[in-house]
């Protein structure tokens, strides 16, 4: 006994071809889509879009809180209290303070506080 070859069992056979009219009535047989099922698809499209939206600003409120505020609150923190102690030296103890370069206080000031964090 001989068996089919893989190449054998999948042999088409032709089809002759149809009229016009024979299509239709095919076309005509096949189940259609109810609207509630399209509605249905753009709700949950909405929803999921809406999810992302949620997760993304969730994770905008996480860096802002665990990084950005803590960070400027230290920096400005030093600031004024550097700021605060400089006038009071001179208020109560007549002692002049002076920034000699000021873009190497912020440098000092922001990698102070980041070195914390």
């Amino acid at each position: 006994m001989r068996t089919p070859s893989a190449s054998s069992s999948f042999v088409i056979p032709e089809v002759p071809p149809s009229s016009s009219s024979d299509r239709d009535d095919d076309i005509d047989s096949l189940p259609s889509i109810s609207s509630s099922i399209l509605d249905s698809d753009s709700e949950t499209d909405s929803s999921d879009a809406q999810r992302e939206w949620e997760a993304s600003l969730e994770q905008l409120q996480l860096l802002l809180t665990m990084i950005i505020l803590p960070f400027a609150g230290k920096f400005l923190g030093r600031k004024f209290a550097y700021w605060s102690w400089a006038r009071y030296m001179e208020w109560m103890h007549n002692v002049e303070i002076r920034w000699t370069s000021k873009s190497a206080f912020n440098a000092a000031g922001a990698a102070e506080a980041a070195s914390s964090l």
